[in-house]
């Protein structure tokens, strides 16, 4: 690197930047079960984070707040009681609790969105999905994405 070129040969790029940041935020997550985070971006500029575990003002997770999470059931079963609201949903609510639009936005999240949040993430207008690790990303939710115009991507994969 010569003196003119203010280039930082490790300075991350904006998916590598947002994917870090969303690292940290799980961090903060309360599930007693899996720590998972999500973040959204809008021109280049954080406006929400969100990680999963119980709602405001609701015990949390790991101290018995959510009796699915505390039981021995299989992953993926009984999700229906479980009161954890995931990471995903409370990055948008989030937003909308503070009034952020998070319309045209871009969604890093450390793993793939599930149907669920797949609705949310079309219906709150965000136009981009970009996903670490795989969680129940099944075809219909794939499908669900593409049909609504969001696109959705893998981190870290070649993108060809």
């Amino acid at each position: 690197m010569n003196k003119t070129d203010t280039r930082c040969e490790d300075r991350p790029d904006w998916d590598e930047y947002f994917m870090n940041i969303a690292h940290v935020v799980k961090m903060r997550g309360n599930c007693s079960r899996r720590k998972v985070a999500a973040v959204i971006a809008k021109d280049r500029r954080l406006i929400s984070t969100g990680y999963n575990g119980t709602p405001r003002g609701v015990k949390n997770c790991y101290e018995g707040g959510c009796a699915r999470c505390a039981s021995d059931a299989p992953s993926g079963s009984d999700l229906g009681e479980c009161i954890c609201s995931h990471a995903e949903e409370n990055a948008i609510t989030q937003a909308a609790y503070h009034g952020t639009s998070v319309k045209d936005g871009v969604m890093y999240v450390t793993i793939s969105p599930c149907l669920m949040c797949a609705k949310m993430i079309i219906n709150a207008g965000i136009k981009e999905v970009v996903y670490g690790g795989d969680y129940r990303f099944t075809e219909q939710t794939k499908a669900l994405l593409d049909e609504a115009g969001v696109v959705c991507r893998r981190f870290g994969r070649d993108e060809g």
